[in-house]
């Protein structure tokens, strides 16, 4: 009985599974930028190493895809950070008020995707985690400038642009990290 089939047949079947994972592991790190992880990153370096060591003639992950999802790593990290901090900059918040909502933003959004999960699993997910992080994000603003001892007014106004500045970065940031993982999952599978 010969078994050459399977010598033909086992390369491409291993090499699927490992692009099917890619896709997996690259789909989780995307849902990370939600937690201020830098899935965008992590996507690029899993892609990185699936280029390195999963080279092909017919398929793998060209060059050229890789360079691009660097290049929008880079824009998605650019539009996380004009949109979380420049709304609130521009208002005149302080330095502390910008670390301050940055905590608030990665502890609310771990607790709001907590609480949104039970009620509808893949979306309050995701909706718990992005609007618990834009509260975080208002809260942590609200209370360095409470710390630095700014007016009420401006308190609230800062904290607004917070929330509001940190829904845009990380709807950007999503929305660029989307564009990486179809571009590399159609590049690794095709």
């Amino acid at each position: 009985m010969s078994f050459e089939w399977l010598y033909d047949w086992l390369p491409i079947t291993f090499y699927y599974l490992m692009a099917t994972l890619l896709l997996l592991a690259n789909l989780t790190a995307w849902v990370s930028i939600l937690f201020l992880v830098p899935g965008n990153w992590i996507m690029v370096l899993l892609s990185a190493l699936f280029y390195a060591f999963m080279p092909g003639e017919d398929n793998g992950i060209s060059l050229t895809v890789l360079l691009i999802a660097v290049a929008l790593a880079g824009l998605g990290e650019l539009v996380e950070m004009l949109g979380g901090s420049a709304g609130a900059a521009k208002k005149g918040a302080s330095r502390r008020a910008m670390i301050l909502s940055l905590l608030g933003t990665f502890i609310l959004s771990v607790i709001g995707a907590m609480v949104g999960t039970p009620f509808l699993p893949p979306f309050g997910t995701v909706l718990g985690a992005v609007l618990g992080g834009s509260v975080g994000a208002y809260i942590g603003a609200y209370l360095g400038e409470v710390w630095k001892g700014n007016e009420l007014v401006d308190r609230y106004e800062i904290g607004r642009a917070a929330f509001v500045g940190r829904i845009l970065g990380v709807v950007g940031k999503m929305a660029i990290g989307v564009i990486i993982l179809v571009m590399i999952t159609i590049d690794s599978f095709i």
